[in-house]
């Protein structure tokens, strides 16, 4: 095997690729990268980079210059370290043996090879099941994933759920503090499509930041729903598949109030900076106080015998009596995260009571009765006395 690529080329899909090396593997070739140097199905000549963990595999194709076609399995990150510190200029990988030799300009390796022979078969990509926008794909899976658990002795809650019902698709994650939905349209292969799946959050937002290099993302699915379902992501020349989660996620959609009794409305970046300074008084796992009237809302962190902070903004308010200010708590950090997710310059808060969930979304539809694309329900803290 022989070949020559473009040095930032190689070291982008080197480095993705890789990130998906598992860091005990039950085998030790599985902490290689495959490099496959041959056509494609349109003849052109290119490389191929793999990386599976019998989990999550991952690749990439990027165009080169070959004489000898082949296959290599080298040590992956060795390999990500080593081209990230390159030169610029085109890289040379020529296999010498059991050594595989890589040289770019005046820097030269030598690197050892793992037996490509004990690597397993990559799993196909799944039946394409529709395509959307990388962007707006990127945008949803941020905004619900990180909702997501991480405690992995409930699996369930570290992944999020896929609703596919034609041409909308639902993406929904909690962790039982918060949870964050989102709802698009797409472009099914079947318009009469339903199906779900409940896919890895960390695979998908990582996956969802590689594919917007290119237009258009296309979601494959298959045996959705059962223990051997899988999933796959394509665009940008990269490709992804991965198991999907076993279990049953909550029922979320009854956690999501019909109506409110109280809503607030106020500019998200100043209500964001406020959030940020008040809270740096706050000990650890305490929440931020909000007091919303008329007046606007007050923000306050801190105990009687710790520091304190407090600061007025202003904002619109709908509910609650006169003169009775509207008292409810938050973690600050859910609060941001919730903030930064609702991606418009006006947030709404819908509330039901200081004990019950509040709804985060942006600026209210014009259209009475419109739901919004986006929501972010949040459990309050519960404020002693």
């Amino acid at each position: 095997m022989e070949l020559r690529v473009e040095r930032d080329a190689l070291a982008d899909a080197v480095v993705w690729t890789a990130r998906s090396l598992p860091a005990r593997p039950p085998m030790q070739v599985l902490l290689g990268l495959l490099l496959e140097v041959g056509p494609d199905e349109s003849g052109a000549t290119g490389l191929e980079i793999s990386g599976f963990d019998y989990e999550v595999s991952s690749r990439v194709r990027l165009p080169a210059t070959a004489d000898v076609p082949g296959r290599v399995l080298v040590p992956g990150r060795l390999l990500s370290d080593i081209v990230r510190s390159l030169p610029a200029q085109p890289v040379d990988l020529r296999l010498e043996g059991t050594r595989v030799v890589l040289t770019c300009g005046p820097a030269r390796f030598t690197l050892p090879t793992l037996p490509v022979e004990d690597y397993p078969a990559l799993p196909a990509m799944p039946t394409t099941a529709g395509t959307l926008g990388s962007d707006v794909f990127e945008a949803a899976v941020r905004q619900v994933a990180l909702a997501a658990g991480r405690d992995d002795t409930l699996p369930v809650l570290t992944g999020v759920r896929f609703e596919i019902e034609g041409d909308t698709l639902t993406l929904a994650a909690t962790d039982r503090y918060r949870l964050a939905v989102r709802t698009l349209t797409w472009n099914p292969s079947d318009p009469d499509v339903s199906t779900t799946a409940l896919v890895p959050a960390r695979t998908l937002s990582e996956t969802a930041k590689a594919l917007t290099a290119g237009p258009e993302v296309t979601l494959a699915l298959s045996g959705s729903g059962s223990t051997e379902g899988m999933i796959g992501f394509e665009g940008a020349g990269r490709r992804t598949t991965s198991r999907l989660l076993e279990g049953e996620f909550p029922k979320y959609r009854s956690l999501l109030p019909s109506e409110s009794t109280a809503l607030a409305e106020v500019a998200t970046g100043p209500f964001v900076e406020a959030v940020k300074r008040v809270a740096l008084v706050a000990a650890r796992n305490a929440p931020v106080r909000l007091g919303f009237s008329a007046d606007g809302v007050v923000l306050e962190a801190g105990g009687a015998d710790d520091a304190q902070a407090s600061e007025q903004l202003e904002c619109g308010w709908e509910g609650s009596a006169a003169g009775e200010p509207f008292q409810i708590a938050f973690n600050p950090q859910y609060l941001l995260d919730g903030l930064g997710a609702v991606d418009s310059d006006t947030t709404t808060l819908s509330f039901t009571g200081p004990t019950r969930p509040a709804v985060l979304t942006g600026k209210r539809d014009a259209v009475a009765g419109a739901v919004a694309d986006y929501r972010y329900l949040l459990m309050p803290v519960r404020l002693s006395g």
